[in-house]
């Protein structure tokens, strides 16, 4: 299974996730470094949050983008103009490139949603020449995701079947601390760095908050689409109470931290 995200449409994601994984591309870009001439892989490219904004770089030579949903690859290729740029149908634990043919390889918040996460980062070890660099980011569900937590820790308290999904979101793969670090050592990568990388989520109002999820993107998604009615009904209204905390609805912020690490292909490959 090469990856346990929910997807129902594209632009449900944008609106759950897409508007803020633009708003982080640019920090895991920062970190990871560019240099005019590169090719650069992005791994799990989604609808093109690091793809588009690595575009945005004049010098690079070649931006390569996969991922494992057919919804992703058809939405991200619709949407570029930008002759550098390929976008394919691919498993990030089996990349179709081969060895070195890249400079940097990126991923941006889709390791932990890859059960073999230690095969993908081998993977991208392997497409990249010696040298090189390999960098990736997911978030710190657990500990840095005060909005989200909220929602999986309200529903719990309505429903002790949705703890073992409670347990399965925060410790996702990668997600512990030292944990992606942990993993670019044993792949063999040299010079490995963590370090954590904040944005703020700001949602308009509670339906801007909710409705991306109440409509069955992503894994909180996908259990709320199944609850009965009256459970359903439940949920939604203690999940407003939480979000609008005594105050009238509104704009809300919630602080949300990734986990980065980035390490260099040794020479040797």
């Amino acid at each position: 299974m090469p990856s346990s995200f929910n997807v129902e449409n594209a632009d449900g994601y944008e609106r759950l996730m897409g508007r803020w994984s633009k708003r982080l591309a640019p920090m895991l870009i920062d970190f990871a470094g560019l240099a005019d001439g590169d090719r650069v892989l992005d791994v799990g490219c989604g609808t093109g949050s690091l793809t588009f904004t690595l575009a945005e770089t004049a010098g690079l030579r070649e931006i390569a983008a996969i991922d494992y949903s057919p919804v992703f690859v058809e939405a991200a290729t619709r949407r570029n103009t930008d002759p550098r740029i390929s976008i394919r149908q691919a498993d990030a634990c089996a990349l179709p490139f081969e060895d070195g043919r890249f400079d940097r390889a990126m991923s941006l918040l889709v390791l932990h949603f890859v059960p073999e996460a230690a095969k993908a980062v081998s993977e991208m070890r392997r497409v990249v020449r010696p040298g090189g660099v390999v960098a990736a980011a997911v978030w710190d569900h657990y500990g840095g995701m005060s909005g989200m937590r909220m929602m999986w820790d309200t529903v719990v308290m309505l429903d002790e079947q949705a703890l073992p999904l409670r347990r399965r979101y925060c410790f996702q793969p990668m997600m512990r601390p030292g944990e992606l670090k942990q993993s670019f050592i044993a792949q063999g990568l040299a010079d490995v760095e963590e370090t954590s990388l904040l944005i703020r989520m700001e949602y308009a109002s509670f339906d801007d908050y909710w409705q991306p999820i109440a409509a069955g993107e992503g894994p909180l998604g996908k259990y709320v689409a199944g609850l009965d009615p009256a459970k359903r009904k439940a949920v939604d209204a203690a999940l407003r109470a939480a979000y609008e905390a005594g105050e009238p609805d509104g704009p809300r912020s919630f602080a949300s931290v990734a986990w980065a690490c980035r390490g260099r292909v040794p020479a040797g490959g």
